[in-house]
């Protein structure tokens, strides 16, 4: 019997759902175009609709991993593309952040992932989740997150 949980989680047919926050203008388009044009991938995401990928809080990716994602994927636009005009400089400036958080939380870069793609790029689109489920699959399910202490408030009463 494995030993190791990447080995448990292959042997039990381990699969990795992945939250996908994709940008309405650009990725989420390219998977529209992928179903339209019957381009086969894993269903392993869940694909999250969002007006621009410079809106996706980094708390969402937090909470993502906390309700239990094995990985987040973000599409938006190429850079110089976005119809926000600058969303995704957005988006990379708190992905670099992001990812510190997450490096210091014990999850694995390749759990997070953020990719431009147009909405031309539906191939490109299939490729990328491929990858990234493989990736994932190879890496196992995330540890439950430790939880928090519970240290109560302490409240001072106020006389009024």
């Amino acid at each position: 019997m494995p030993e190791n949980t990447k080995d448990t989680a292959a042997a039990a047919g381990f699969e990795p759902k992945i939250v996908a926050f994709f940008c309405n203008w650009c990725t989420y388009l390219a998977a529209d175009l992928a179903g339209i044009s019957r381009t086969r991938y894993p269903a392993n995401i869940r694909v999250v609709r969002t007006m621009c990928s410079g809106r996706i809080d980094p708390q969402f990716v937090l909470e993502a991993f906390a309700k239990g994602a094995d990985g987040v994927l973000i599409g938006g636009c190429h850079p110089g593309d976005c119809h926000y005009e600058s969303g995704n400089y957005k988006t990379l400036r708190r992905v670099k952040l992001l990812r510190a958080v997450l490096r210091e939380m014990g999850i694995e870069d390749e759990r997070f992932r953020l990719e431009w793609l147009s909405a031309s790029e539906a191939e490109p689109l299939r490729a990328v989740v491929e990858d990234m489920v493989a990736k994932i699959r190879a890496l196992g399910p995330l540890p439950k997150l430790p939880e928090r202490e519970n240290i109560p408030a302490e409240r001072e009463e106020v006389a009024v």
